[in-house]
């Protein structure tokens, strides 16, 4: 039986090697870790870049400055900004949060897009909407003239008269911004039409909604349900498709209700169609149904 010979230099080579692992590794881990300085977002594990874009959505939403906006996101090396920004919506709504924690997000994603600062939409009387930036209006200075008290002579008896106190300066309030503009009349359907396209999902149910300028409108909610269930979502999310663009995936066999909440429209009875492929085979099809405000 021949004894494990200790001066072999293969022995000392592993030996070696597991030393100077060793201690690379207790170098860089406990006596001198990595530090990273000046760092770009970029590098952000994917949570914290999630949150690197809620803080520039919502700063954007305070100072419409669409162009910082834009160089801050491309700080993050995103290929596809505006994908990104509806991706973590539709995450974020799925989670639970609602659409005001989601509203900046959406916006941003939109105006990306059209590639302009749109006006905030308001359901405030008087104040105009629109979808193309419009001039400010210049703040006027106004003055209110004061009264002079008239020198008289004293007397004994008189009557004193209380002066109406001046008339007080009341600022216009601002423009707030609203989930929607479904200020006027409510949407209802003008089209609903059967989607045969092989190259959509299965059971695609597709929603626009337009203002009675033929604009499409985001941030209205719609309402799917069926059976014992139902499903909330926005327009306005996926804006590579269209700002007052929705959708829903429909299951075979099922019939559904569509409600569009600004406005109070109803659609019953939604199925998806079958469709027919040129071989003769069968596929379960779409629908498209058209709102708008007359």
């Amino acid at each position: 039986m021949s004894r494990f010979d200790f001066r072999s230099p293969t022995l000392h080579l592993i030996v070696a090697l597991l030393a100077g692992l060793a201690l690379g590794l207790a170098y860089s881990w406990k006596i001198s870790p990595v530090t990273y300085v000046d760092a770009g977002p970029s590098i952000l594990r994917a949570d914290f870049k999630d949150q690197y874009r809620v803080v520039i959505a919502a700063s954007y939403g305070s100072t419409h400055d669409l162009a910082r906006a834009r160089a801050r996101l491309q700080l993050l090396g995103d290929t596809d900004p505006v994908g990104e920004l509806s991706a973590q919506a539709q995450r974020m709504l799925a989670t639970g949060e609602t659409f005001a924690r989601v509203r900046s997000l959406a916006q941003l994603a939109t105006d990306l897009q059209q590639g302009f600062a749109s006006i905030p939409f308001t359901n405030t009387p008087g104040i105009q909407n629109a979808d193309t930036p419009q001039p400010e209006t210049p703040f006027i200075e106004q003055s209110f003239p004061t009264e002079t008290p008239i020198a008289q002579e004293p007397t004994l008896n008189f009557e004193q008269t209380q002066l109406a106190p001046p008339p007080a300066f009341t600022p216009t309030p601002r423009t707030t911004f609203t989930p929607a503009s479904a200020a006027g009349a409510p949407f209802t359907l003008v089209g609903q039409d059967t989607v045969c396209d092989p190259t959509l999902n299965d059971g695609l149910l597709q929603i626009i909604l337009i203002d009675s300028h033929r604009k499409q409108v985001p941030g209205i909610k719609i309402i799917v349900t069926w059976a014992n269930a139902e499903n909330h979502f926005f327009t306005g999310l996926k804006p590579e498709l269209g700002n007052g663009y929705a959708d829903f995936l429909m299951k075979p066999d099922t019939i559904y209700s569509v409600r569009v909440v600004e406005g109070g429209s109803f659609v019953p009875n939604i199925s998806a169609p079958t469709c027919t492929d040129p071989n003769g085979g069968t596929y379960l099809g779409g629908l498209l149904l058209t709102f708008q405000q007359p």
